[in-house]
């Protein structure tokens, strides 16, 4: 499909949803529709508006509109020698880099080179006046401080019709190299908690089925001192290993029971909740698939200061995101109202009413 701006026709399908009060859900590659609650909606879809607008790999920051798949962005990245700093989740051929920076999600980087908002410099946006507005460059901020073009990370759609973002990128590193310990779930928690003062260029840590992975990356001197250092058993395919484990493809994921990605400081000890586990970003995201109530297990991660997120199979009648205290709730509140005042965008994708 050829590179094409559909901003001015996006544009007008706002006004008119405006004008008929019609709520539209914004689809981009449909990889990620499982994701969040089911939104209300006449469809928007947004995968025509693409293209890489902007890319000088001397600058390190790339641009791109909405409906880029997120595939063609890494190969143009990877021909350059470089690659996005979060490694996103695919979850599917057909994502796109709208649909990644809207559901905010990370790969297994994420700890130790920033999140996918961090990697967002600016952006364009259509919001719920149909007006066409851009963020970032000259630092745009609204009188509340925010960082707009950031608020877009992890909104889910819910602000507006994302139309274009622009993306700090990095080097891919000279040399990489993943290292395997056998432990209990304890010990590993430790160990990689551990990682997080130590001068190691790791930038990926997890353990799954009794296996401690650390994936060093950096220079190849950097690399070699650190393995030196750290020990273990050299994985010997470890790109397949990380991608299966970012994707959600290694067996660990085959479940009819419900996934849960709970959220809890790295160096929490294991948490009493039957179930299968599975750590990455070095012990701060912990998966979970368990047939518990999930009452039972966001009282528990609540204990230990985290939170739960319903990922996958859901009952329909239990709320996905973590429930917002009132202050917190006031504040969405006010920030769907500024951006969307209608409440067409993506209505009831995150909570209820918004």
């Amino acid at each position: 499909m050829a590179d094409l701006d559909s901003s001015a026709a996006l544009q007008q399908q706002v006004q008119d949803a405006i004008n008929t009060r019609t709520p539209l859900n914004i689809c981009g590659g449909n990889s990620k529709t499982f994701l969040g609650r089911h939104p209300e909606g006449k469809a928007l879809p947004v995968s025509a508006h693409r293209g890489i607008v902007e890319y000088d790999p001397r600058e390190l920051v790339l641009s791109a509109r909405a409906g880029t798949p997120l595939a063609e962005i890494e190969t143009a990245l990877s021909d350059a020698g470089q690659m996005l700093t979060f490694e996103p989740p695919h979850f599917g051929e057909n994502a796109t880099l709208g649909g990644t920076i809207a559901c905010g999600l990370s790969g297994p980087r994420r700890p130790y080179a920033g999140a996918a908002r961090d990697a967002v410099l600016g952006c364009k946006i259509i919001n719920g006046r149909a007006e066409l507005l851009q963020f970032g460059g000259q630092v745009m901020k609204n009188v509340a401080g925010y960082d707009v073009s950031r608020l877009m990370a992890g909104a889910y759609g819910t602000l507006g019709v994302l139309l274009e973002i622009s993306m700090k990128v990095l080097p891919r590193p000279a040399a990489s190299l993943t290292l395997i310990h056998e432990c209990p779930q304890q010990e590993a928690i430790q160990r990689m908690s551990q990682l997080l003062s130590q001068p190691v260029p790791v930038d990926a840590a997890c353990y799954h089925a009794g296996q401690c992975h650390i994936r060093l990356a950096g220079s190849e001197q950097a690399v070699k001192h650190a393995h030196e250092h750290l020990g273990g058993e050299v994985l010997e395919k470890a790109a397949p290993f990380w991608h299966t484990l970012r994707e959600q493809q290694l067996p660990f994921f085959h479940s009819d029971a419900p996934l849960y990605r709970v959220m809890v400081k790295p160096d929490s000890a294991p948490l009493p909740i039957a179930g299968s586990w599975l750590l990455d970003w070095g012990g701060a995201q912990r998966w979970l698939v368990s047939d518990e109530p999930v009452a039972k297990i966001r009282e528990r991660v609540a204990a230990v200061g985290g939170h739960v997120t319903c990922f996958r199979s859901h009952d329909s009648h239990d709320e996905v995101f973590a429930t917002l205290s009132a202050p917190l709730l006031t504040i969405h509140q006010r920030l769907k109202n500024s951006f969307d005042p209608h409440a067409i965008f993506n209505r009831g994708r995150m909570y209820p009413g918004l």
